[in-house]
């Protein structure tokens, strides 16, 4: 595969992470807001919009390849922030749930990493930043 169709998958599989999880959030406010609330999150319904909108609308970026570099470095802190906020020190005396909630962490931590390297190769040339398909730009 070359260079180009290669980020073209990764930013697709970025993409199905990040759209469905913000539509979700979104299709079901309450439950959001619940989830935050049970996290001591001030303003849980604040941050339920603002997440579910945030991994919808850049979700959507990543996919299309628009201002990818800026968007890749927003989510790479999104993860970390996330991952930390819900998912470090959970799961209490529950040895099992506390090693499920190490693992997300850790997968998040490891998304964080695959957005940065996005941020530095660019979204290629089969995106909107690159102006691929025949929108601009030598699609090589």
């Amino acid at each position: 595969m070359t260079r180009d169709a290669l980020l073209l998958v990764s930013r697709l599989l970025f993409a199905v992470l990040f759209v469905p999880s913000g539509f979700q959030a979104l299709a079901n406010i309450a439950g959001t807001s619940d989830y935050f609330a049970g996290l001591g999150l001030p303003l849980p319904a604040l941050a339920a919009w603002g997440t579910g909108l945030f991994e919808l609308i850049a979700g959507l970026l990543i996919l299309i390849g628009f201002q990818t570099t800026i968007v890749a470095l927003l989510l790479a802190a999104f993860c970390i922030v996330a991952g930390f906020i819900g998912h470090h020190g959970q799961g209490g005396d529950d040895a099992m749930l506390a090693f499920l909630h190490q693992q997300m962490l850790m997968k998040d931590i490891a998304i964080s990493g695959g957005f940065l390297a996005l941020a530095m190769a660019g979204a290629g040339a089969w995106s909107a930043d690159g102006r691929g398909f025949g929108i601009g730009a030598d699609v090589t």
